[in-house]
């Protein structure tokens, strides 16, 4: 188990978080990484009945690391192909999926949240998508977005960029479930629980049959998503949006 990812099981509910808490578990590639490795194991568990996605600390995902591979334009590539397919795993998990949201899920940690059956999250959150204020295209996210939320609130949000409360949020359905930060935790542990009591094959064809209907993503959508966010952002426009934005000096 990388030190990257925890990931515990108790009465048939694994807990996963993210733990890159001075970072507000930013996705780095090896978090990523470790993420897919881990999603692997849950899916061939056998015991699983639900999986809870959460992030250690004050928030539960900043999105994408790119201070880390400011110079680096083909990891980035790397970064975001292996993100599209950890959120395809997310989705095709037979068990039903919840992601306990606090603080914050910016661009792709709110791509994580929205590859979630269901998303708990607080009225101070914020949650969304900044990406082409950084001239980046956050085609890798969209799918998934699209279909939480519908055609025309995805397309107004990706194209106008920002991030809004978590009020909000759960007005978009972006989250499915909004609680008292405080009681946040202790609410996707009794959310968890109670689909523990329905069926596991029952829950896992009504799944299936839900994809079907809303069309299931496949491993070419998600490819392509990612090949058009990889050559936008090597590209000059994105190169100098991001350094102006990490390579700033320090206002004094």
């Amino acid at each position: 188990m990388s030190d990257l990812v925890n990931l515990q099981s108790a009465d048939g509910v694994l807990t996963l978080s993210l733990h890159r808490p001075d970072a507000r578990n930013a996705l780095s590639l090896d978090l990523i990484n470790a993420l897919e490795s881990t999603l692997q194991r849950v899916a061939t568990d056998a015991t699983a009945r639900v999986l809870v996605l959460r992030g250690e600390g004050k928030a539960f995902c900043a999105g994408m690391d790119l201070r880390g591979v400011l110079h680096d334009a083909e990891r980035m590539g790397l970064m975001l192909h292996t993100l599209a397919r950890v959120s395809l795993s997310l989705r095709r998990l037979t068990i039903p999926t919840i992601a306990c949201v606090r603080g914050a899920a910016i661009g792709g940690g709110c791509g994580l949240m929205v590859a979630c059956d269901l998303a708990i999250t607080h009225a101070e959150a914020k949650l969304g998508y900044p990406e082409v204020d950084l001239g980046i295209c956050p085609a890798v996210v969209a799918p998934l977005l699209m279909r939480r939320i519908g055609a025309g609130p995805a397309r107004a949000m990706l194209l106008t960029g920002g991030v809004v409360n978590g009020t909000e949020a759960h007005r978009l359905g972006l989250a499915t479930h909004l609680a008292i930060e405080s009681e946040l935790e202790s609410t996707a542990t009794s959310l968890a629980h109670k689909l523990c009591a329905g069926g596991k094959e029952a829950l896992a064809t009504t799944k299936q049959w839900l994809g079907e209907l809303e069309g299931e993503l496949n491993d070419d959508i998600m490819r392509r998503a990612a090949d058009l966010s990889a050559r936008i952002i090597r590209g000059d426009e994105a190169q100098q949006r991001l350094k102006a934005r990490f390579e700033a000096p320090a206002r004094s």
